[in-house]
């Protein structure tokens, strides 16, 4: 019944494929039906929030890939550049190729119809399936994003399936009870500001030991490797947004064996649609701690929606995460709970309040940028996970 969809399914695990995050399509919905039957499947909202995950996973010791409508290439390509391609890290990308074969949405034509062209001017390996005795070609696909370290893309078009017998995939059974009771009591204030970001992260700095420490992009990694360089730091040079994705998928590769710290901010939260994602997953060795200072700070501190209306713990309560959600914005209280932090099993949100700018030690603006090129970065931490 899916004959064509369960060889997709062997080639992956000949390869060992062990994480696997979807975005699905309608043109390869059975495929989708299957892949949480044999994978650790990770059900995103956003494409991009996948190439993060994926990363996070590799660099932990998984072996990911990721399955998605070939429209989320669109969505994807920053976090594919400056962060996939600028970190030299495998990525199978296996897609629904639309646009090109009876479409019959014209949304779906202008971006994917140029796909192949736009795959090259990126210098994108990528390999076209066309009818079924093609599908073969997968395996070469991910061995050679494996095996050069670099994304490899598989367009496969409806046509693929166009002459595949049987019935679709039943429905019935598939969805467990949906019924459950939401209770949100929720008051707290948000005071003006004591800490500096810089203080914050030496603050939290001071208690790390053997986690695996993911740092947003900017001034943030810079300040962290000023403080405490360390091999199990992650340091980002890239991919806005992407920082609790990453933490995501090294915990999800890692379990329960080591814990995972994310040190974010309000404004790459906001960017994403990982929070729910994270809910979902429920990985119990993670930790994010969001420095909120209510700007941009890398870019010159202009105004997020945190500054003055969004609060971003009860963000991370709406999105699912209940297990432990935290304010802190005094020195004392960012103390506290970090020496309590591991009495609870995560996913854990601490939600630090910060003040905006560049200020305490780091005033100045003396913190220097990470001399690190980004294929140190990657090696040192992958021998320092081992």
């Amino acid at each position: 019944m899916y004959e064509i969809e369960e060889k997709i399914i062997e080639i992956m695990k000949d390869n060992g494929i062990d994480i696997i995050a979807t975005l699905p399509c309608d043109k390869a919905k059975n495929l989708f039906y299957l892949i949480p039957q044999h994978f650790h499947e990770v059900a995103l909202n956003k494409e991009e929030d996948g190439i993060g995950i994926c990363a996070g996973a590799y660099l932990a010791g998984g072996k990911p890939a990721i399955v998605m409508q070939s429209s989320g290439l669109g969505n994807s390509m920053n976090a594919l550049m400056s962060l996939t391609r600028t970190y030299e890290l495998p990525l199978p990308v296996i897609t629904s190729w639309r646009g090109v074969y009876k479409e019959k949405i014209p949304a779906q034509i202008p971006f994917n119809k140029n796909l192949p062209r736009m795959l090259k001017a990126f210098d994108i390996p990528y390999t076209i399936i066309d009818n079924n005795s093609k599908i073969k070609l997968i395996d070469n696909a991910i061995c050679d994003a494996y095996e050069n370290n670099r994304i490899h893309v598989t367009l496969i078009s409806p046509k693929t399936w166009e002459n595949e017998g049987g019935e679709e995939a039943e429905l019935t059974g598939r969805f467990p009870k949906r019924e459950r009771e939401t209770i949100a009591e929720y008051k707290k204030t948000i005071h003006e500001p004591e800490m500096t970001r810089y203080d914050a992260i030496k603050t939290i700095a001071e208690y790390l030991d053997e986690e695996a420490v993911v740092s947003n992009i900017g001034i943030p990694g810079k300040e962290l490797y000023g403080i405490n360089d360390r091999d199990l730091n992650f340091y980002m040079l890239g991919s806005y947004s992407q920082a609790s994705s990453i933490g995501l998928g090294m915990a999800l590769a890692l379990k329960t064996k080591r814990e995972t710290v994310v040190l974010d901010g309000d404004g790459s939260l906001l960017a994403t649609s990982v929070l729910p994602t994270i809910a979902a997953e429920n990985p119990q060795n993670l930790t994010i701690f969001c420095l909120d200072n209510g700007t941009l700070g890398s870019t010159g501190d202009q105004l997020t929606n945190a500054y003055s209306g969004v609060d971003m713990e009860l963000i991370a309560i709406a999105s699912g995460i209940k297990t432990i959600t935290k304010k802190a914005q005094t020195g004392k209280e960012l103390r506290s709970t970090i020496e309590g932090l591991y009495d609870n099993k995560g996913p854990r949100f601490i939600h630090v309040i910060v003040k905006p700018g560049i200020a305490g030690e780091n005033r100045a603006g003396a913190v220097a940028n990470i001399k690190l090129r980004p294929e140190q970065i990657k090696k040192r931490f992958m021998r320092a996970m081992i």
